[in-house]
């Protein structure tokens, strides 16, 4: 262990068990004998020295993420020659002992299930969509649709966890987290990273998904709520107007810079700037959120559920809102894809939620010429089985959980527009080409982004973690 500096030294035996007394004791012992929490980032925005370490494509991202896992094989991955062998058990050599949920475990049979919908070529890319995706087929020739995402998680929580902090163990920083701490602010009135989670029931999405983790808190995201204040405890109770908050603020501040002097706790600092950010935002968030000086044409190209707060077409009219402010990573969550059982009559409802905005979206930042240096990723947790869960009949199936393989959609920001990368066997089962893991698709976002996915690291309880953990190669193929 190192010596202990003057600022260790500090700490008396009784402001020791002080802190302990109330509870946290382990927090100023992390912050007292541990060299991780010596040395951090700035907390003025500015991001960690040397970052970006090359010219980024990106500037900022905006993340779709579609919660239950889309069904690949009703709206991107089309298999004609399957029609032919509806309801023929899955051959074993294509299963290969594939590890299966209990919801499916125990069936007789795996019996095979093509798309009931209709699939057609669209653009100068040809690219297979479903006719679920009448609006997204519009910009099919702007997407770049990786065909073999892959993953180790087979259930909801760790999937989802994975695809957001680079583990499925929760505690680890989100990905905005990671990019926040990295890169900084580049609007100093506005949250670095926002989440945003529509009002859609599904699956369960925790605040951990956009957290920390273990870096500073001053680097989770900020979730903006569809009622009331957009952020929590943005207004000023009754009683105190701008001014007076102004003025407890630099009190506070004063009290809080003392402490942080004589005792050496960076999230002391953190503190400060998060108040103060919170003062911003005062301003700041009402006008973004306030969607009033849209023209009605906006509201009819993102959908009749885009004047409703907190639908998926809000969130994505906000998306680009954030966006032209310079927000480095918005993160949209949608619920609603875990289709089990009736799978046809569900999806259909979602895919209406999902088209038409998300296709709105990457128009409007193209338009207006934004799309060059903004990343926009679409896709879930994990893909579904090409065979039935449950009975088969004429009318309807469902589809269990499917890690091998599966589809999502990137645009812009670096991406090479209309290209499929990528391939699965005859049955959508198995990749034969060009596999990608999730650490691959994150080192390709953090290269985007300017960042060198293996040097962006933080050292926590005697090791240097960083979003990729020790794997990822970047996806030199997809890349403009």
């Amino acid at each position: 262990m190192a010596p202990l500096s003057e600022l260790q030294q500090a700490m008396t035996r009784r402001r020791f068990l002080e802190l302990a007394g109330s509870g946290i004791g382990s927090a100023a012992l992390a912050t007292l004998f541990s060299d991780d929490l010596i040395a951090q980032a700035p907390v003025d925005g500015g991001g960690l020295p040397g970052l970006p370490h090359f010219a980024p494509k990106a500037k900022r991202i905006i993340y779709l993420f579609q919660g239950g896992a889309p069904s690949q094989h009703d709206l991107w991955e089309y298999k004609p020659q399957l029609a032919n062998l509806r309801g023929t058990d899955l051959p074993d050599s294509v299963r290969q002992g594939q590890r299966l949920t209990p919801m499916t475990a125990s069936q007789a049979g795996f019996p095979v299930v093509p798309s009931t919908f209709e699939f057609k070529q669209h653009g100068q890319s040809g690219a297979w969509i479903s006719e679920l995706m009448p609006h997204t087929a519009k910009i099919a020739d702007e997407l770049c649709f990786i065909k073999t995402m892959h993953t180790e998680a087979i259930n909801h929580d760790p999937g989802v966890t994975f695809f957001q902090t680079g583990a499925q163990l929760a505690g680890r920083p989100s990905v905005g987290a990671w990019l926040s701490y990295g890169l900084g602010s580049m609007n100093q009135d506005m949250p670095t990273f926002v989440a945003m989670v529509t009002n859609r029931g599904g699956n369960p999405i925790y605040d951990r998904l956009w957290g920390s983790g273990f870096l500073p808190s001053e680097y989770q995201g900020v979730k903006f709520l569809s009622t009331g204040d957009p952020v929590l405890y943005l207004s000023n109770p009754p009683g105190v107007d701008r001014g007076l908050r102004r003025r407890f603020l630099d009190d506070l501040g004063k009290l809080n810079r003392s402490d942080g002097e004589a005792f050496g706790d960076p999230e002391t600092t953190t503190r400060i700037a998060q108040y103060e950010m919170a003062y911003r935002m005062q301003a700041s968030v009402p006008e973004l959120t306030d969607l009033s000086g849209e023209p009605d044409s906006v509201f009819e190209r993102y959908g009749p559920d885009s004047r409703t707060p907190g639908t998926f077409a809000a969130n994505c009219l906000l998306a680009r809102r954030l966006a032209e402010r310079d927000v480095r990573f918005v993160q949209v969550f949608h619920r609603g894809w875990d289709h089990h059982t009736q799978l046809p009559r569900r999806i259909q409802t979602q895919a209406r939620d999902v088209d038409q905005p998300q296709a709105a979206l990457v128009s409007e930042l193209k338009e207006r010429g934004m799309l060059d240096d903004t990343l926009v990723i679409w896709g879930g947790e994990f893909g579904r089985t090409i065979f039935c869960q449950g009975r088969l009949t004429e009318e309807t199936y469902g589809r269990d959980h499917h890690p091998r393989s599966f589809t999502i959609w990137m645009a812009g920001g670096g991406v090479k527009p209309g290209t499929v990368y990528g391939e699965t066997d005859d049955f959508a089962f198995n990749i034969v080409k060009d596999p990608v893991h999730i650490h691959d698709l994150h080192a390709t976002m953090l290269h985007l982004a300017g960042i060198d996915h293996t040097r962006l690291t933080y050292q926590f309880q005697g090791r240097d973690f960083r979003l990729t953990d020790v794997h990822g190669e970047i996806v030199q193929g997809i890349l403009a």
